[in-house]
């Protein structure tokens, strides 16, 4: 059965931002290939302006954010809605809910409205107190205004179970094997085999990175450091200060060529991946699946995906210990494996589109018999 489709509250695709772009960018393709009928909104100002991608309808509609900051996220969003209304989706999928859900009243009625509910975005300690208890009222508007859930992560799948008494459904980010063609077309000026740790996040505090530097900063390792992120923001540019006269220490911006950055993460020593907040990050997928050899932070989110199969730590001094200790020995190789094991079977794109046709078409089927006989759900 083809379905109308309508996916709402990323930046747009193709990916130039971050997680939910992402995973837009790959189920809406997905789902099109599938014989759906799919329609991803976009702000007027990224930097694809085309009407199609793959198949895929784009919708550009008005972000004032350039103008505005944050509050412009918030008229995007209504924006968004407003053009849904009109459209007769017969499933809407939100991707997050930090700046939709104080407009869930204006969801389309007639729609199965499934949000992805994110990472526990209220936690994020680059908020302010007040901004923080927003983020706690819109996820407990986005609870009442939908009537799906989907969770990226086991842990926010519980969280919202005790939190709410909601059912969720579990469906994680995805990612795609290592390649012998990725592995051909290294730059190798800029990634020689193992001589180097890399980290890749957007440079916010609770990523660990000022942590993750410190530790290294404070090492007696020869190795460099590459760190791949925008650090234009205010936390990005107290970082570059802190560190500016370490040398070893390199910020290379941020990367969006995805062959570029998968092999930084198979060539370097150790990937450090400090985020401690959220779901299943796409980043950390995309190191397990090009083979990088993991050091994460020391969370229910990241040993969820990981298990035993890396390193952690808490602090500066646990990352020194890494750095100057860790050898690549049998160990580690095998944690390497058990974490490719992982993505073939767990977290591979296949499988995540699968599992995304499979709930939007029960929610749909779902959300017709509520019709048809109300309180039937």
């Amino acid at each position: 059965m083809k379905l109308r489709i309508g996916i709402l509250g990323t930046r747009g695709i193709p990916n130039h931002y971050g997680g939910f772009e992402h995973i837009s960018e790959y189920v809406s393709e997905g789902l099109v290939k599938k014989g759906h009928s799919v329609t991803v909104y976009n702000s007027h100002n990224h930097p694809y302006s085309a009407h199609n991608w793959n198949g895929v309808d784009i919708v550009h509609r008005y972000d004032p954010e350039y103008l505005i900051g944050t509050a412009g996220q918030f008229a995007y969003d209504f924006n968004c809605l407003a053009d849904a209304r009109k459209r007769n989706f017969d499933v809407v999928l939100l991707m997050g809910y930090t700046s939709s859900s104080v407009w869930g009243r204006l969801y389309p009625k007639d729609s199965a409205i499934i949000t992805n509910m994110d990472g526990l975005e209220w936690k994020r300690s680059k908020y302010s107190k007040p901004v923080q208890r927003f983020l706690k009222y819109a996820e407990k508007l986005a609870v009442k205004h939908s009537q799906f859930y989907i969770a990226d992560s086991r842990v926010i799948k519980g969280y919202l179970k005790d939190k709410y008494h909601i059912d969720s459904r579990y469906i994680p980010y995805g990612a795609d094997l290592f390649s012998e063609q990725e592995r051909e077309q290294f730059d190798k000026s800029e990634a020689q085999k193992e001589d180097y740790f890399l980290l890749m996040a957007r440079m916010e505090p609770e990523n660990n990175i000022e942590s993750i530097l410190e530790g290294f900063n404070n090492s007696t390792s020869r190795k460099n450091f590459k760190v791949l992120g925008d650090t234009g923001n205010r936390f990005g540019k107290y970082i570059t200060h802190k560190f500016k006269n370490d040398e070893r220490i390199q910020f290379k911006g941020s990367i969006f060529d995805n062959t570029a950055v998968r092999s930084l993460q198979n060539n370097s020593y150790l990937y450090f991946h400090g985020h401690s907040v959220g779901g299943t990050n796409p980043s950390l997928l995309e190191a397990m699946a090009s083979e990088a050899l993991i050091a994460a932070h020391d969370n229910p989110f990241n040993k969820s995906v990981l298990s035993s199969d890396a390193f952690y730590f808490n602090n500066a001094a646990e990352v020194r210990n890494l750095v100057e200790n860790v050898q690549r020995h049998d160990i580690e190789k095998t944690m390497v494996k058990n974490n490719l094991h992982k993505i073939q079977y767990q977290f591979n794109w296949e499988k995540i589109i699968d599992e995304y046709e499979e709930f939007i078409m029960e929610c749909h089927y779902a959300r017709n018999l509520e019709k048809i006989v109300p309180g039937s759900r």
